[in-house]
C-alpha cells in the first residue's frame, strides 16, 4: 500500500492541519502518517490558542514512522516555529524523504499567525531547498519572494524568486488572485505552466490549502507526476467545497470523502 507522511499542527476541529490530510490521504487510497508540530484550539471562528511541541519530539514522530512504515510522500503544513522548521529540513536530509511537498502556512483562514519572522527565515534557509514542490498562495508567496503582487507577471517573479530558494518546482495557488477562475501557476525553472480550474463560490472554505498540497502529496505518493497531480487535486478540492457538510458558524469545513459516497 502506498503511504504518506504529514508534518503538521493539529485542528480541533478538523477541518484543516494534520486532520484534514489524513482525510485527504485515506480519501485517494493512501495511508496516511504524521508527525504533530502544534496543537490548537480552533473551531470554523477561528483559532483560539495554539501551542508549539518540542522540536525534539517532532523529530523523534517523523523517526518512528520513517524507521517502521516509511513513507513514498511527505507534506509539511504548519510548522509554528524555527527550531521545528530547522528540525524537520534536518529529518527530511537525514531519512531521505521522497517528494516532499511543502505547504508553507504562515496564516490561518480566520487570519491568525501560525509561523513567526523567525520561522519564516529558517524556512527559506533550510527547508525550500529539500522541497519537491512549495505551494505558497498568493499572500505567502508574496512574503517568501519579498515583494507585492498584483499581476501576473508579478506572480512570474514571484515564482522565479522563490524557485531560487532550492525546491525544484514552485507552485502559487491562485485562490487570492482576482479572477473569474483559479489559475495555479507552476514554475519548475525552466518553464510556466498554468492550470485552471471553476472558482466555488462558498463559505465552507477551512482547509481548502491544506486538503489541496495533502491531495497532490496523496497522488505523488500513488506515483503520479507533478503535472498529472496538479489537475486532480484542484478537482478534488472543488468537488470537497461543493459537497461540504455545512458544519459550524464561519468558515465550515470541506467534504473530504465526497468521492466515495
Amino acid at each position: 500500500m502506498r503511504t504518506a507522511l504529514t508534518i503538521a499542527g493539529s485542528d480541533s476541529s478538523a477541518g484543516a492541519g494534520i486532520q484534514a490530510d489524513l482525510k485527504t490521504f485515506a480519501a485517494h487510497g493512501v495511508y496516511g502518517t504524521s508527525a504533530i508540530t502544534a496543537i490548537t484550539a480552533q473551531n470554523t471562528l477561528g483559532v483560539i490558542e495554539a501551542e508549539a511541541l518540542s522540536a525534539d519530539l517532532v523529530t523523534a514522530q517523523i523517526e518512528a514512522v520513517m524507521a517502521d512504515i516509511g513513507a513514498h510522500a511527505a507534506k509539511t503544513g504548519m510548522l509554528a516555529n524555527a527550531a521545528i522548521v530547522e528540525a524537520v529540513a534536518a529529518a527530511i536530509d537525514d531519512l531521505d524523504i521522497p517528494l516532499v511537498v511543502v505547504d508553507p502556512v504562515m496564516v490561518a483562514k480566520s487570519g491568525h499567525p501560525l509561523l513567526d519572522d523567525e520561522a519564516v527565515g529558517a524556512m527559506k534557509a533550510e527547508l525550500l531547498s529539500h522541497a519537491f514542490v512549495v505551494t505558497p498562495n498568493v499572500p505567502e508567496a508574496e512574503v517568501l519572494a519579498q515583494r507585492e503582487i498584483h499581476t501576473e507577471d508579478d506572480l512570474r517573479d514571484a515564482a522565479r524568486r522563490i524557485h531560487a530558494l532550492g525546491p525544484r518546482a514552485v507552485l502559487i495557488k491562485g485562490g487570492h488572485f482576482p479572477s473569474t477562475e483559479i489559475i495555479d501557476l507552476l514554475y519548475d525553472g525552466h518553464r510556466f505552466t498554468e492550470f485552471h480550474a471553476e472558482r466555488v463560490e462558498s463559505t465552507s472554505t477551512h482547509g481548502t490549502g491544506c486538503t489541496f498540497a495533502a491531495a497532490l502529496t496523496a497522488h505523488l505518493a500513488i506515483g503520479r507526476p507533478l503535472e498529472e497531480a496538479i489537475p486532480l487535486a484542484q478537482q478534488y478540492v472543488a468537488g470537497a467545497i461543493r459537497n461540504a457538510p455545512g458544519l459550524g458558524k464561519g468558515h465550515g469545513p470541506l467534504g473530504h470523502f465526497w468521492s466515495l459516497y
